[in-house]
């Protein structure tokens, strides 16, 4: 049984104090240092609190080694769609989510009734075998696509499948709709990173169980033309390779 040494390892992961951790489960601190150095076991209902502040099922608490293995619960979601709209003669269209509209996409990307009330085309040119989704986006991060642009994305159904350095259409619970290049570090911290391709704009982390819908980008449509002179806010190969070295060296540093 792993409780003792999850325990530990999620209470510094969330930087929580043993006091705490005691002050939310309502004991004293010295039996958090009993829980964690194996000498006693919560009662059920302190179990049943653990799994709630840590959002987590009571079988991967008490038996699966998050620590070296992971989030099994992050790696293996699966993010699903209840609503993909169709044509007149019933064949999946690509639904176009506006600027405007992200914001709403958070509460009705499940119900049909608004996928049906949002902007529909066909792009011909993409693989059929898929479910698409289209998304303009907003700001200078992801230069040099700029703000507008509409990134078409296929839809990905677990958080595992991310594939790192790869950009994506992300409907997240804490940030929204966001697009950016992900790098998959579930397995080591239960995270994603979040990349923008501007280098002005640090990257951030985000939990795998706050992901919606994932969207793998497969094409975009801009009335804008890159111009082959701006390249101040491109990354290059090396700059992608430097980052990803850096990520790594983060992940190890946090995880000792």
């Amino acid at each position: 049984m792993f409780l003792a040494q999850n325990l530990r390892f999620l209470r510094k992961q969330k930087s929580m104090t043993q006091m705490e951790l005691a002050d939310k489960l309502a004991v004293k601190r010295t039996m958090i240092s009993a829980y964690e150095d194996g000498r006693s076991e919560p009662k059920l209902s302190t179990l049943s609190d653990l799994v709630s502040i840590f959002g987590l099922a009571m079988d991967e608490l008490l038996f699966h080694d998050i620590e070296h293995k992971g989030r099994r619960s992050s790696a293996n979601k699966e993010v699903k769609i209840l609503a993909i709209p169709l044509d007149h003669e019933e064949n999946e269209t690509i639904a176009m989510v506006p600027q405007k509209a992200s914001a709403g996409y958070l509460n009705g990307y499940s119900d049909p009734e608004y996928m049906q009330e949002l902007p529909m085309f066909h792009l011909p040119q993409l693989p059929k075998n898929k479910t698409y989704r289209a998304f303009e986006i907003s700001g200078d991060s992801m230069l040099p696509l700029p703000s507008g642009t509409v990134v078409i994305g296929a839809y990905v159904e677990q958080v595992a499948d991310i594939k790192s350095g790869k950009t994506y259409v992300l409907v997240t619970e804490s940030e929204g709709v966001v697009y950016k290049r992900v790098f998959n570090y579930l397995e080591e911290k239960g995270k994603l990173f979040l990349v923008s391709d501007n280098k002005l704009f640090q990257p951030y982390e985000i939990a795998g169980e706050e992901v919606l819908e994932i969207w793998e980008s497969k094409a975009y449509i801009s009335t804008d033309f890159p111009s082959p002179k701006d390249k101040s806010s491109d990354m290059t190969l090396e700059d992608l390779a430097d980052m990803i070295t850096d990520l790594r060296s983060s992940i190890i540093h946090s995880s000792k």
